[in-house]
């Protein structure tokens, strides 16, 4: 049977160590026979030579797929996203957010952007546990202001740019944030086809929404937007720039990089020392 399928999904970690557990315990069973069956051995050699040579190769031939087991193990668990860490940015990056969609303190000086996919299941968490809890404590009490870009990764989650096209068309009615949760929160519903069901809920004007969508007008420059990402190294999602904000103009120079979805606790720690940092 295919490990990845035993395992399962992306929650591989702990079923990954569930078989290891298994697989140890199975191994030491194994080895537990030997002294028995030598024990026997003494009592009737004769008789359990036979059974002993079978047990021994049963052992080694149980060990062997032991460790091939760990190896697939070792494997699969490298693939696991790790929780987000803090870098130093490598390089001066500067952002342009002009016309990016932002909430917070308009005037905030310590700016958080996230690159993100609708269709990623991490992003997902990211924005139903660490999300709301930035939101609470720098977001509303205006410490940071908070901007939101995208990075549909179409080649691998094809409904991740017409989402981002759908929650652009939502921002034009003044409903960016209230679709943005809206699709997060149901991430097995992005379809072309079900974005007009997210529409109504949300409350935008329907023929409106459907007319912006159809045209396709914000496409392009969401791709463009992706370019423009990727140059400046992200590569998965999702991603965030810490950064400044120019006073004068709508760049951010960005002072540290966080990959991943990490927890509250990350986050915390990067903000507050960005925030303490500030002349």
């Amino acid at each position: 049977m295919n490990l990845t399928k035993r395992i399962g999904g992306h929650d591989g970690s702990s079923a990954a160590r569930h078989l290891l557990l298994m697989t140890v315990l199975a191994a030491a069973s194994l080895f537990g026979r030997a002294p028995d069956v030598l024990a026997q051995q003494q009592v009737q050699p004769d008789e359990n030579l036979k059974e002993l040579r079978e047990d021994v190769r049963s052992l080694k031939e149980g060990m062997t797929a032991v460790q091939g087991e760990l190896q697939e193990i070792k494997k699969l668990l490298s693939k696991q996203p790790a929780a987000a860490t803090a870098n130093e940015a490598p390089r001066e990056i500067l952002l342009d957010l002009g016309g990016a969609p932002s909430k917070g303190d308009a005037g905030a000086r310590l700016v958080l952007v996230e690159y993100s996919d609708y269709q990623c299941p991490f992003c997902s968490r990211y924005v139903r546990d660490t999300l709301p809890l930035i939101e609470r404590d720098y977001i509303k009490t205006g410490k940071i202001k908070y901007v939101f870009r995208d990075f549909p990764l179409e080649s691998i989650h094809p409904n991740a740019l017409v989402a981002s096209e759908a929650a652009a068309c939502a921002g034009e009615q003044g409903k960016y944030w209230e679709m943005h949760d809206r699709l997060f929160g149901n991430q097995g519903a992005l379809a072309a086809a079900d974005m007009a069901a997210h529409a109504r809920a949300v409350g935008v004007n329907q023929p409106n929404f459907q007319q912006c969508l159809a045209g396709g007008r914000h496409k392009e420059p969401i791709r463009k937007g992706m370019a423009e990402a990727i140059s400046l190294g992200v590569s998965g999602t999702p991603t965030f720039f810490i950064g400044l904000a120019s006073p004068d103009s709508s760049k951010v120079k960005v002072l540290r990089v966080l990959k991943g979805a990490g927890s509250y606790v990350n986050f915390k720690e990067v903000l507050d020392g960005a925030l303490a940092a500030q002349p």
